[in-house]
């Protein structure tokens, strides 16, 4: 990567989104267990439902250590529950509620991956133009050799 790309602050990412991202996907897990353990479990006692956190919390440590492959796949992951909570919206009582929360926090949780996502796009696009450039300089310097 060339330095003025590293050096320009509008293409590094921003870690406040990367906190947004955490918290939100923290409180993902937490809203999901106690939603499936306590509060409105689908069978009353408890269910295996639970076992939906589990994806989630493969993620977590990835998202915290601002790994961008990490991000990139729990960006998708966390529509599932974003369709989850839209699904669950019409349930009786308490449901509701907490479908409307896994909602709200799983838009939060993708949006702000996506835009702690974007500038690393950003200087991946341009890292790839700079190497077809030097490419091409090459290619052309071999010719002018022959």
């Amino acid at each position: 990567m060339s330095d003025s790309v590293q050096a320009h602050p509008l293409l590094a990412p921003q870690d406040h989104w990367r906190l947004i991202a955490w918290f939100a996907w923290f409180a993902l897990i937490v809203l999901c267990i106690l939603w499936e353990a306590v509060l409105a479990p689908i069978k009353p006692g408890g269910s295996w439902a639970v076992i939906k956190v589990m994806p989630l919390l493969f993620a977590l440590k990835g998202i915290w250590q601002a790994r961008s492959y990490t991000m990139q796949w729990s960006s998708m992951l966390v529509m599932l529950y974003f369709i989850e909570g839209v699904v669950r919206l019409n349930d009786k009582g308490l449901s509701a509620y907490l479908a409307g929360l896994e909602i709200v926090l799983s838009l939060v949780a993708y949006f702000a991956l996506l835009a702690y996502l974007k500038p690393l796009k950003k200087v991946a696009k341009m890292k790839k133009a700079e190497d077809e450039l030097a490419k091409k300089l090459k290619e052309k310097q071999l010719e002018e050799n022959k």
